[in-house]
C-alpha cells in the first residue's frame, strides 16, 4: 500500500479504531483504564510526526499572516461563544451538566487538530503559527466566559479552578507543541547533517506516521472514556443533538468566514478544524476535580469529544472536496 492510499482510505482506519475501542472499553474497562497513560505520549508522537512534514521557513511566514490569524481569533473567541449561547437553552438545566459544556464548548483545541488540518488538506502551518495565540487567549477569557454564562456562582468556583485550569494548559502546550516542535526542528535541521539521502529517507518514513498513530489516538480516547460514558447513563444522550450542531454550524462558520474574506481553502479548511475541535482533555481533569454532585460535568465533556471524534472524521472525508464558490 503506497502512503496516499493510506490517507485515502484513512476515514475507515479511524472508523474502525473508534468502534474496537468503544468495545475495549466497555468489556475490559480495568484493561482500558491502564492504558489512559498512553494518550499523551501517543498524541506528542502524532504532532512530532506531523510537524516534521512542515518546513521551517513556512512556520515563520505564518506568523505573519495576520488577516488569518485575525479570522482564527474572532472566530474562536467571539463568534462560537455566540454560538454557545445560542445552543445553551437546549442543554439541560442540571447545573453539572451546564458546566461540562461550557467548559468543553468554549475553549478551542491547541494540539490535534494541527494532525487533522495536516490530514485533512489545510494549512499546517497556519495552524502551528495559531496555537499558541489561542492557548493565551483562552487562559485569559475562559473564567470570564464562565462568568458571563453562569454568574456569579461560577466566578467563585473558578477562583479554585483557575490554576488547575491554567496548570493543565500549560502542560498540554509544552507536553503537545513545544517539545515536539522542538524535536522536529532539531530533526530538520541536523538529522544526518550533509546526508540528504539519508535525511530525506527518515523525513518520508516519518510521513507514513500521522495516519496510524492516529487511529491508535481515537481508539485509546474511546476506550478510555466509554466507562465513564456508560456510568452516566441516558441522561446526557439530549447533548448529543447540541453537539452535533454545533461541529456543523462551525464548519459552516469556516466555510462563509472563508468566502467573505477570499482565503484559500487550505486556511479556510484550518479554521474549520479548529472551530470544531475543543480543548475536552485540557479541561476534562478540572471537571473530574469539582466538589461531589458535579460528575455530570466530566461525563458532558467525554461525551462531547466522542462526538468530535466521529465528527473529525466526518471533517476528514468533507472537507478536502470543498472546492472555491463558483
Amino acid at each position: 500500500m503506497t502512503r496516499a492510499a493510506l490517507e485515502r482510505h484513512q476515514v475507515w482506519l479511524y472508523l474502525a479504531s473508534i468502534a474496537l475501542g468503544w468495545l475495549l472499553g466497555r468489556q475490559s474497562p480495568a484493561l482500558a483504564a491502564g492504558l489512559e497513560g498512553l494518550h499523551w505520549p501517543l498524541l506528542a508522537a502524532l504532532l512530532f510526526a506531523t510537524f516534521c512534514q512542515t518546513p521551517l521557513r513556512q512556520w515563520r511566514q505564518s506568523l505573519r499572516n495576520r488577516r488569518f490569524l485575525a479570522l482564527a481569533v474572532i472566530g474562536n473567541f467571539v463568534l462560537l461563544p455566540l454560538l454557545v449561547a445560542l445552543l445553551l437553552p437546549w442543554v439541560p438545566q442540571d447545573p453539572a451538566i451546564r458546566l461540562g459544556v461550557l467548559l468543553v464548548l468554549l475553549v478551542p483545541c491547541t494540539d490535534w487538530f494541527i494532525s487533522f488540518t495536516h490530514l485533512g488538506q489545510g494549512a499546517t502551518e497556519d495552524a502551528i503559527a495559531f496555537a499558541p495565540l489561542s492557548l493565551l487567549l483562552q487562559l485569559l477569557l475562559l473564567p470570564l466566559y464562565l462568568s458571563l454564562f453562569l454568574g456569579a456562582d461560577a466566578r467563585t468556583g473558578m477562583d479554585w479552578g483557575a490554576a488547575l485550569v491554567q496548570r493543565e494548559m500549560l502542560l498540554a502546550f509544552g507536553g503537545l507543541i513545544l517539545l515536539p516542535l522542538l524535536l522536529a526542528f532539531l530533526t530538520e535541521r541536523f538529522a544526518w547533517r550533509g546526508h540528504p539521502p539519508r535525511k530525506a529517507a527518515l523525513l518520508g518514513a516519518l510521513a507514513w506516521l500521522p495516519v496510524p498513530l492516529l487511529a491508535l489516538v481515537v481508539g485509546l480516547i474511546a476506550a478510555t472514556q466509554a466507562p465513564l460514558l456508560a456510568q452516566s447513563g441516558g441522561i446526557l444522550l439530549g447533548l448529543v443533538p447540541v453537539f452535533v450542531a454545533f461541529l456543523l454550524l462551525a464548519a459552516a462558520l469556516a466555510r462563509l468566514l472563508g468566502t467573505i474574506w477570499h482565503l484559500p481553502l487550505a486556511q479556510t479548511r484550518v479554521l474549520a478544524f479548529s472551530f470544531g475541535t475543543r480543548n475536552s482533555f485540557v479541561v476534562l481533569p478540572l471537571a473530574l476535580a469539582l466538589p461531589p454532585g458535579m460528575e455530570l460535568a466530566a461525563a458532558a465533556i467525554v461525551l462531547q469529544s466522542l462526538v468530535e471524534l466521529l465528527g473529525m472524521v466526518l471533517f476528514l472525508w468533507w472537507l478536502p472536496r470543498w472546492r472555491h464558490p463558483s
